[in-house]
């Protein structure tokens, strides 16, 4: 795998889960305005991001896993931990939003 096809993969994965991280806020968002079904969407939405920058990390281990050599650059180190926050950071979203809902709840009683 030469370096522009291991920078064209990166540059999906950051992009994909960039989109996803944006669309996480945008879900915290509408969890602070009790907004709980707008926030699921949002919430599934990055999921998607994230499974398609995962599809692009997967390729290229599949490639590694089939014996192609794959020299490793710096862009593809940053855009490796782009996508592991991303997707902390989801599970971390959906923690947060049962607790506002969890909150929303004891809070109109």
């Amino acid at each position: 795998m030469n370096s522009e096809e291991i920078q064209v993969a990166a540059f999906e994965i950051i992009l994909n889960s960039g989109n996803a991280r944006t669309t996480i806020h945008n879900a915290f968002a509408a969890m602070r305005k009790n907004d709980f079904e707008k926030a699921d969407e949002l919430l599934e939405t990055a999921n998607s991001e994230i499974l398609n920058a995962h599809k692009s990390q997967t390729e290229l281990l599949k490639d590694y896993a089939n014996g192609k050599k794959i020299e490793m650059e710096i862009i593809m180190v940053h855009a490796q931990d782009h996508l592991m926050t991303t997707m902390t950071l989801l599970e971390v979203a959906q923690e947060m939003k049962y607790l506002y809902e969890e909150n929303a709840k004891h809070n109109y009683k």
